[in-house]
């Protein structure tokens, strides 16, 4: 953590927070959910060594970064317009990028919609999902995963925000980080209630620590969760205000990297797709696809120095 510097940059209308450490080409790291740019915080120390100047943000909605209330306000649009506003105050044309989770989700959008900002990318967890024009993307999610999916129990504002606050943000971020169970991950109401007799999440793995957990829980505690929450409950607008890019490839550099325990790898189709031929089809500048074995979900704590590893050794292709 030694000499990674904060500031406040003001970037389409909002005022962001970001991480920096070191000189050279810049490295923008996207965070997910519920985590902040802190879940980066191995990768911009080794990249910054390694004489690259890595930049987390964190995004809009979480941590010290300003949080508009209007769930319209979450778009991809104006998650990827804070970031190009991010480039531009980086004085940076072009820049690698690295995205997790929703990050991931994000940066597949920025490759997307502004190629010419991107040198190459590396996504974790979430590969690229090609809009489907046939219906909006929750409803396909209901129907395929049923109500208490969790996406489709975050649609309802202020319904999880009222478990989360019973459970506590202690315990909220101990279960997600920790969270290890394969197949779709399933919410069912009341089950956050329980948190607080869930002995597994008092068991921290080597990779985390009671300082880590402290860190994202004190951040939770003070913004809440509902503008992390809003990314879900806006994706119906997405899907309606990304139609013209519909069947649109990605035609940047990429390299993706899954954990074999990961919910987003062992969900149905996800495998068919990743390695069946569509992702290559969606993507057809992918490079490489790793599949690390015995990782949960948060891959780039878990396994810190390897993801590190895999991110120069293919940024520093380019």
């Amino acid at each position: 953590m030694e000499g990674i510097e904060h500031r406040m940059v003001s970037v389409n209308g909002i005022n962001m927070h970001i991480a920096e450490k070191g000189e050279g080409p810049v490295v923008l790291f996207i965070h997910g959910f519920p985590e902040l740019w802190y879940s980066w915080r191995h990768q911009i120390v080794a990249l910054a060594a390694r004489g690259y100047r890595a930049v987390a943000p964190d995004l809009r909605g979480y941590g010290d970064t300003d949080a508009p209330p209007s769930i319209t306000s979450y778009s991809v649009f104006h998650i990827v317009g804070d970031l190009i506003a991010l480039l531009n105050i980086l004085g940076q044309d072009q820049v690698f990028v690295v995205g997790h989770d929703w990050g991931a989700i994000i940066a597949w959008y920025l490759c997307l919609f502004r190629p010419d900002r991107v040198k190459a990318l590396v996504n974790l967890s979430v590969s690229f999902m090609p809009r489907n024009p046939a219906g909006k993307t929750v409803q396909r999610l209901r129907a395929a995963f049923g109500d208490n999916y969790y996406i489709c129990r975050f649609q309802e504002p202020g319904e999880i925000e009222a478990e989360f606050a019973q459970a506590g943000a202690t315990k909220i971020m101990k279960y997600f980080l920790t969270y290890k169970k394969t197949g779709p991950l399933i919410l069912p109401k009341g089950s956050i209630r329980g948190l607080h007799d869930a002995p597994q999440v008092d068991e921290l793995p080597p990779w985390l620590t009671e300082e880590d957990v402290n860190y994202y829980a004190t951040k939770f505690e003070q913004k809440g969760f509902t503008g992390g929450l809003n990314y879900y409950r806006a994706l119906d607008l997405t899907w309606e205000i990304t139609a013209p890019w519909t069947n649109v490839q990605v035609k940047v550099p990429a390299k993706f990297i899954v954990g074999d325990q990961d919910v987003t790898y062992t969900t149905p189709g996800a495998k068919e797709y990743i390695h069946g031929g569509g992702f290559k089809r969606d993507v057809p500048f992918l490079q490489e696809v790793v599949v690390m074995e015995g990782v949960g979900h948060f891959i780039t704590q878990e396994r810190a120095d390897e993801i590190s590893a895999h991110i120069h050794d293919f940024i520093q292709k380019f």
